[in-house]
């Protein structure tokens, strides 16, 4: 989540000399409304997939819902930019988020196939006794020793 809120100030700060301020503004609603979704729904439901799916739907229905109350207000219109930039928002912290969790998954990946995670160790009086990789880094390990009758 740290590297989400870096990103978005980045961009806020470098975009905000480029772009028009009320497009800035759409974009941080996006990018709000986005993590906001996801993180209510991947609370809930443990899912990923369905949580990002979410936090992009959010952040659309965000920028449609501003957009159709601007166009019912006198000289103002439906303007597809301004919904674009929420959009675009929202997707930023979908692919951030994605990205990040398919780091740890790599990490993971890694972790796991220099460790193997059962080791017999010895057999006594008709007891199995394993013992368990269950954590590891560079500079320990931790096991967990089970019998199993």
């Amino acid at each position: 989540m740290k590297n989400l809120w870096l990103i978005f100030f980045i961009t806020f700060n470098i975009s905000h000399a480029q772009i028009e301020r009320d497009k800035v503004y759409h974009f941080a609603a996006g990018v709000t409304s986005s993590a906001v979704g996801y993180s209510l729904v991947y609370e809930k439901t443990n899912d990923k997939l369905l949580a990002s799916a979410a936090g992009l739907g959010l952040s659309i229905l965000a920028g449609v819902t501003k957009e159709t109350y601007d166009s019912t207000r006198p000289n103002n219109k439906f303007d597809v930019e301004d919904l674009k930039a929420t959009a675009l928002g929202g997707l930023t912290v979908t692919v951030t988020i994605n990205i990040d969790n398919l780091f740890n998954k790599m990490k993971k990946r890694k972790l796991n196939s220099t460790n193997p995670k059962y080791q017999k160790v010895e057999t006594k009086n008709a007891i199995q006794v394993e013992r368990v990789l269950i954590a590891s880094n560079k500079k320990m390990k931790a096991y967990a020793t089970f019998e199993i009758k």
